[in-house]
């Protein structure tokens, strides 16, 4: 498929425009910019800091929810739908592109900076231990991962399921139905690009501040803003090469190197400082957690406010929420095929479960050399600048150089996986959800994500960046939360039909409802048909027998139409307002053949079908071989049955989007 220059002018032009605003005030007033963002963080965090905290809790709630219900049964795409990636490879492009920077980051100095300053606990006691280790898995639990699987989940439900374009807008059209593509939509996705940049450009921010920490511990290079400016250059350019590779070559190998250098270096550390205590600690962090996750869910300290809830917790969920658009999205890509409770198994507790272990490792054994070896000397270099903190760390440990060199090189690859995957996600949501765009306009984005870190690294540094972080995050937890409220809307209605088919035995069956003769059938068992047979059927046959179907309901006054992608699918279509269109459509699809001899593992073969799709998303089936006669009789099974399902208040929820999207 020939890429093609495309983008949504209202939304691309609006987000840059509300960007540029951000900009203009650190450009324009470079000594008053931090000031300003200042300003700006503090009151919404006074207003609104209990939206964000509220927000967190019902998107938890919701998704444990759907996942243990019968809502988990459902797919995102339809029901004969395979999973597009490995299940190792779609596991580590989550965990790369969720949470990589900020856990090298923060992965020894919250711990550290909680257990010095604690909320409540005296500082550095063992009630500030238990305390710092108990915040930290909740600042980076499966909270966290609930605001991703909210967007991924209902972008890949309504993209997949109903063949709605992929961007943030889709998910909210069973509460706006057509508006979707106009003001609102437009705004939905402005919201979701602005979070997404500035979201992307915190984690840059923290990035390049580690990356120049870690150069000047191993090499003297200063830390300076001209060192960072360099490093955002140097490392936006390999990322700009990892965009143009696409994103199975780039994404996919920089997530796997990624994560199986971070597991080496955790194991290292593992074997190294207090083993034995550590698998203590873990258990002991974990139990912790689970007993205080509800209070610390809603707990904003209403009673006895202070700064540290603005500082961390309140923080933390903005940088989620701003950061949804990007992950959700690049998770929804990732994600076809899946169900409902797989998604959100996987998204919830796999990376949370990492990084758990993850904060154990590198917290508790800080924490432990802390209070022995180095007699409150890493406390006390993290707390004067918490970018070191990792590189300290290490060098109380074996082979400091070795380890710090790894790990600049891990938070670079982080880098530029949060780059060039971001930059994907921004590029898809600019062009009104499509996916194959030109290389140019990807590298904008690329670019402009580098522009917008360092403009805010000038204007006042991690502080900037967090305080624009904060600020873009408010409009979009509001979206979450009609999100959610739409994905429940949809899943119900999906639900709903599937309870009627069951209870009036109208299940599409796994063949068509009018049989092809024995002879035929046989001869196809001999034979299987090739592609250009299966491309020639769809054409030949189906194609003339759909028209004829949709000239006689358009005759008897139901307006009806045939339809054909790009890739030679061909569908009848019966729009109906307020629910789903009637939809019949017979694409090419392909299955590998099993391999019955070790000699032909080096060339598989493809079984090819002419299978139908129908815009609820059900199982299709070959028609391959049906005559003209038998694929009418079978359109008028399917519409017949369509007839009886939209009867139910539940099923009118939706109507189908206007592409299908052929699966091969």
């Amino acid at each position: 498929m020939v890429k093609r220059f495309v983008i949504n002018a209202p939304v691309f032009f609006g987000a840059l425009f509300v960007i540029g605003l951000f900009l203009a005030v650190g450009i324009g007033f470079p000594s008053q910019a931090e000031e300003i963002f200042g300003s700006l963080q503090a009151g919404i965090l006074t207003n609104f800091g209990w939206l964000y905290l509220l927000t967190v809790g019902i998107v938890l709630a919701a998704m444990l929810l759907l996942c243990l219900s019968r809502y988990g049964t459902l797919k995102l795409g339809p029901d004969d739908a395979s999973p597009d990636f490995s299940f190792l490879s779609w596991i580590a492009m989550l965990f790369a592109a969720g949470m990589g920077i900020g856990l090298m980051f923060y992965g020894v100095g919250e711990p550290m900076t909680h257990y010095m300053v604690p909320p409540t606990a005296e500082p550095r006691s063992i009630a500030a231990v238990r305390e710092a280790m108990s915040v930290t898995f909740f600042h980076w639990g499966i909270h966290a991962w609930a605001i991703y699987a909210v967007v991924g989940l209902s972008l890949a439900y309504f993209g997949y399921r109903y063949n709605l374009p992929l961007t943030i807008r889709s998910g909210l059209y069973p509460l706006l139905k057509e508006r979707i593509n106009g003001p609102i939509g437009h705004a939905v996705d402005i919201f979701a690009i602005v979070g997404t940049v500035f979201g992307i450009a915190t984690s840059m921010g923290v990035g390049v501040m580690q990356i120049n920490a870690g150069l000047n511990f191993l090499t003297g290079i200063p830390i300076s803003s001209q060192v960072q400016l360099l490093i955002i250059a140097v490392v936006m350019g390999l990322a700009t090469i990892s965009v143009v590779t696409g994103l199975d070559k780039g994404v996919r190998i920089l997530s796997e190197f990624n994560l199986l250098v971070a597991i080496l270096l955790m194991l290292f550390v593992l074997a190294v400082g207090p083993t034995g205590e550590l698998f203590r600690d873990f258990v002991q962090n974990l139990g912790l957690y689970l007993d205080t996750m509800v209070l610390r869910t809603f707990n904003i300290y209403a009673y006895q406010p202070t700064p540290w809830i603005d500082a961390w917790t309140l923080f933390y969920w903005a940088w989620w929420i701003s950061w949804s658009p990007f992950v959700g999205m690049f998770i929804a890509r990732i994600s076809r095929g899946r169900t409902v409770r797989e998604f959100i198994t996987a998204v919830l507790f796999i990376p949370a479960g990492f990084t758990f272990i993850w904060m154990t490792v590198f917290g508790n054994t800080a924490i432990f050399i802390d209070s022995t070896q180095a007699a409150g000397a890493l406390g006390t270099a993290i707390a004067s600048d918490l970018s070191v903190g990792l590189f300290e760390f290490f060098s109380y440990l074996p082979f400091p150089a070795v380890t710090s060199t790894l790990a600049v090189i891990l938070v670079g690859v982080f880098f530029v996986t949060s780059a060039d995957s971001g930059s994907l996600v921004v590029d898809a949501i600019a062009a009104g959800g499509e996916t194959e765009t030109t290389t140019l306009q990807r590298v904008f984005w690329c670019a402009f994500e580098g522009v917008v870190a360092a403009v805010l690294l000038l204007a006042g540094g991690l502080g900037a960046l967090q305080s624009v972080t904060i600020a873009s995050a408010l409009p979009f937890a509001l979206v979450i939360l009609a999100l959610l409220w739409s994905l429940l809307a949809g899943m119900r209605a999906d639900l709903a039909q599937e309870l009627r088919r069951g209870l009036d035995g109208s299940a599409v069956p796994a063949q068509p409802a009018a049989g092809i003769t024995w002879q035929r059938r046989l001869a196809l068992m001999l034979k299987a048909p090739s592609e250009r047979e299966i491309k020639a059927f769809i054409v030949g046959q189906v194609r003339p027998a759909l028209e004829q179907v949709a000239r006689e309901l358009t005759n008897r006054g139901r307006a009806a139409h045939v339809e054909e992608d790009e890739n030679g699918a061909v569908a009848l279509r019966a729009p109906a307002e307020g629910m789903r269109d009637f939809v019949y459509g017979v694409s090419l699809a392909s299955h590998p053949v099993a391999i019955l001899s070790p000699l032909a593992t080096g060339k598989p073969d493809q079984r090819y079908e002419a299978r139908t799709y129908f815009s609820s998303g059900n199982r299709g089936y070959d028609v391959m071989g049906l005559g003209h006669d038998q694929l009418i009789a079978d359109v008028l099974v399917q519409f017949e049955r369509y007839l009886h399902l939209i009867k139910s208040p539940d099923v009118q929820l939706l109507h189908a989007a206007p592409e299908h999207q052929a699966e091969t």
